[in-house]
């Protein structure tokens, strides 16, 4: 562990105390000024003076310090800003309700509940603009700098591997700089390349390697205090979330499919249901008007129904029509299989993708409006009502056509174990830039990663996504 993270993560204590302290005197003041007085009278300004408040505000700014602590608010390892946010709401709101039990049960301290409530609401927006503060420094002082940037060894010779080179160069913020870039576990020259001395973290970015190999290699990163990091394979994903019982006083170790299993199912059906009903509202006006353009540009259905497959076995994916009406698939469209034939003709000619699922740039049967409507997704604004039924989730691995899942290997098929999504972290990730495997990869690591965070991150995420993506061409 690098001293500047362990020093960035103990300032966050001095500087969370400040900004809770602020928060509390913001609350305080604004209570006193001529508008609120003019509002709700002031009945405890004799009773608890400045001085008096300030040594409550204290005791709880500690005692919120300590809710913060067990909230894991000052672990080391850097949360997304997102993740961060909410776990503050809900520390802050815990606070809140401890201060609440106390004015409940002591009522000589002070009774008034705006000032509650505004330091609640204070102490969220000045805690969170204090630790976005601290982001933003540690990340100037690391890219300006090099201040405690993190050298690394990145051993493969992959794709895998330069994505995550380029990543570290793209954002320097990162603390993360590739110092040596061996191509194969090679442990002569990765000897070499540490005693320079350079290396602090090893990076094996492929599991493609004998086993030997890499077992040598994880000793000798623990036996120089080295830190190893690994881009896990299907495997490694797969047991990434296990639950141990014992029978008999035998170890038994349950692989779970996914975390979404009991409350989190039921929470995530409830977002799913919220934001597709506020999606269908929002998005009508728009609606119309492309449904309108649609019939204005070429003859056929508005809506397209697409045969896809999910958990639960087949169902129709609603999409507004991008292509021409005679080369719709499906029996609905497609009584004779031409236009299935002619799928898979293009699909040999101008497929983009490796792996079962392809990827058609530039296809020939969309219509001009249709081009327009898949550049920008917004042919998938009716999958708001298959979200709805409970056909698919707003995220989730993409939905696939029977043919595509024909060709799914057997590890693919984990893609199964929720529900098929509107968007993904394959969509937020590269989208259509990135091959089959990857985005299994991707997708598995949601399955088992799941949390109603990651869900919010990747909604919020995806409409930037969707606006600054470059388009091949």
């Amino acid at each position: 562990m690098k001293k500047t993270d362990l020093l960035f993560a103990i300032l966050l204590v001095p500087l969370d105390f400040l900004m809770l302290a602020a928060a509390g005197l913001a609350a305080y003041f604004l209570r006193l000024t001529p508008m609120m007085r003019g509002i709700w009278p002031v009945l405890f300004e004799e009773e608890l003076p400045l001085s008096r408040y300030f040594l409550l505000l204290l005791f709880a700014a500690v005692t919120w310090i300590g809710i913060f602590a067990l909230s894991g608010l000052y672990r080391i390892k850097q949360r997304k800003l997102p993740e961060e946010m909410f776990q503050v709401v809900i520390a802050a709101s815990l606070g809140a309700m401890t201060m609440v039990l106390v004015m409940f049960f002591r009522n000589e301290i002070f009774n008034s509940r705006f000032i509650v409530i505004a330091a609640w609401a204070f102490s969220i927006l000045f805690v969170v603009s204090g630790r976005i503060f601290s982001r933003l420094l540690k990340s100037f002082l690391v890219s300006k700098f090099d201040l405690g940037v993190h050298k690394v060894l990145m051993v493969g010779d992959d794709k895998v591997s330069e994505r995550i080179i380029q990543e570290f160069e793209d954002k320097k913020g990162l603390g993360l700089r590739v110092f040596e870039h061996i191509p194969t576990i090679d442990m002569e020259a990765i000897e070499k390349a540490v005693s320079n001395p350079k290396v602090e973290e090893v990076m094996l970015s492929s599991f493609e390697y004998p086993k030997e190999q890499i077992i040598d290699l994880v000793n000798f990163c623990h036996e120089n205090n080295l830190t190893f990091r690994f881009a896990p394979n299907i495997f490694h994903t797969i047991t990434a979330n296990t639950e141990i019982d014992a029978l008999g006083g035998v170890p038994l170790v349950e692989i779970k499919r996914t975390k979404l299993d009991g409350w989190g199912r039921v929470v995530k059906r409830a977002l799913d249901i919220m934001d597709a009903a506020a999606g269908i509202i929002i998005f009508t006006p728009l609606a119309a008007i492309i449904a309108i353009i649609i019939k204005l540009d070429s003859p056929g259905p508005v809506i397209y129904k697409n045969r896809r497959v999910g958990p639960d076995g087949h169902f129709d994916v609603y999409k507004f029509r991008s292509m021409k009406r005679e080369y719709c698939t499906g029996e609905e469209y497609d009584n004779q299989g031409e236009a299935s034939k002619f799928e898979d003709e293009v699909v040999k000619e101008f497929n983009q993708r490796r792996g079962p699922v392809f990827k058609v740039l530039n296809d020939p049967r969309r219509t001009r409006v249709g081009r327009w409507l898949e550049r920008t997704s917004l042919d998938e604004l009716p999958q708001f009502f298959n979200v709805l039924r409970g056909e698919m989730s707003l995220v989730g691995p993409r939905p696939h056509m029977p043919k595509e899942v024909a060709g799914y290997s057997r590890h693919h098929k984990r893609v199964f174990n929720v529900k098929p999504g509107m968007t993904g972290l394959p969509q937020i990730s590269g989208r259509s830039d990135l091959e089959f495997d990857e985005e299994v990869r991707l997708d598995t690591y949601y399955i088992e990663n799941w949390s109603l965070v990651l869900d919010l991150i990747i909604i919020a995420k995806t409409p930037f996504t969707l606006l600054f993506r470059k388009h091949r061409q």
